[in-house]
């Protein structure tokens, strides 16, 4: 046979296109692209409020053996701890009603005085109750999940609360449920306000990954803290209304190779089982908008100068 006749390519089995290093460095550059550009421009949060709107109802079907269970345990409360739950709520009730009281009392003399001074109303500050459906997959992060949503109102960084104090604040919104950001994640911060001394800081989550407290950094290791110190939010941020419960400090330690001592705290919310919440609407929206700088005056014209 001549040679001119036989096929010099390749079969097709040793046909292998790019080389593995290239297909490496092409799709590690495609990721890091659409993660800065996720980031940055928000590209995929279309696809990931259609994928959850899709999946809500497998979510629901799968919730409903564990709410059965919740149910059946609440009916089968025993007696005795029907009557403790009971009187521990009359105790608190009688104790938030005379704090009620001196709060009617003590709003209407703050009504006085800020008509006095011609101050401007306080923001009002509308809420929405919502029920934590469960925790979010990511073992590295402190989220979870409530049944509230964009068709229900839900603003993207709303506080969120339950009956003791700040439980977490909104960082992920879907159409019909919301993903909320525990006080004790490493990645939250809240401007909190020490309520015996009125100095204000910052609490930071745990940085531990099992964390479950918070810290109050850039305090000098001779700043006036205590222990059992009641920690509220500051409103500073325009985000949290001022005096919410937040945190207690639970212990400090003051080193003499630092500037700064270590301050932990536990939160007063319930972080590891709360259940029923309500979601506040965030402040950012009622403040009033910051007003233009004043435009520079022209410079007067200098005797003499040629014409």
């Amino acid at each position: 046979m001549p040679l001119g006749t036989l096929d010099r390519s390749p079969p097709p089995f040793f046909k292998q296109g790019p080389s593995a290093l290239s297909k490496l460095m092409f799709f590690s550059a495609l990721s890091l692209f659409l993660m800065v550009a996720d980031t940055r421009f928000r590209i995929t949060q279309p696809v990931r409020a259609a994928l959850a709107t899709a999946l809500y109802p497998v979510q629901w079907l799968a919730l409903q053996p564990v709410r059965a269970v919740r149910g059946g345990g609440d009916y089968f409360t025993t007696l005795n701890q029907a009557k403790l739950a009971s009187d521990e709520a009359g105790k608190k009730l009688a104790l938030q009603s005379l704090r009620a009281g001196q709060v009617e009392q003590l709003l209407q003399e703050n009504n006085r005085l800020r008509k006095l001074l011609g101050l401007r109303e306080q923001l009002n500050t509308p809420v929405m109750a919502a029920e934590v459906l469960y925790d979010a997959a990511d073992p590295y992060t402190r989220k979870v999940i409530i049944d509230k949503g964009m068709a229900q109102g839900v603003d993207l960084g709303s506080p969120v609360l339950d009956e003791s104090g700040v439980l977490g604040q909104v960082t992920r919104v879907h159409p019909l449920v919301s993903e909320v950001t525990l006080l004790v994640d490493r990645d939250l911060a809240i401007p909190v306000l020490n309520v015996r001394t009125g100095a204000r800081s910052v609490a930071f989550g745990d940085p531990t990954v099992s964390g479950s407290g918070l810290e109050l950094r850039f305090m000098g290791s001779n700043s006036d803290v205590q222990q059992g110190d009641l920690l509220t939010t500051s409103g500073v941020d325009g985000v949290y209304p001022a005096g919410l419960p937040v945190a207690r400090i639970s212990r400090i330690e003051r080193r003499a190779e630092s500037a700064f001592a270590k301050i932990y705290c536990t939160p007063q919310a319930l972080v590891t089982g709360a259940r029923h919440v309500m979601v506040v609407k965030p402040g950012t929206g009622q403040i009033p908008p910051r007003p233009e700088p004043d435009a520079p005056e022209a410079a007067p014209k200098k005797k003499g100068a040629a014409k």
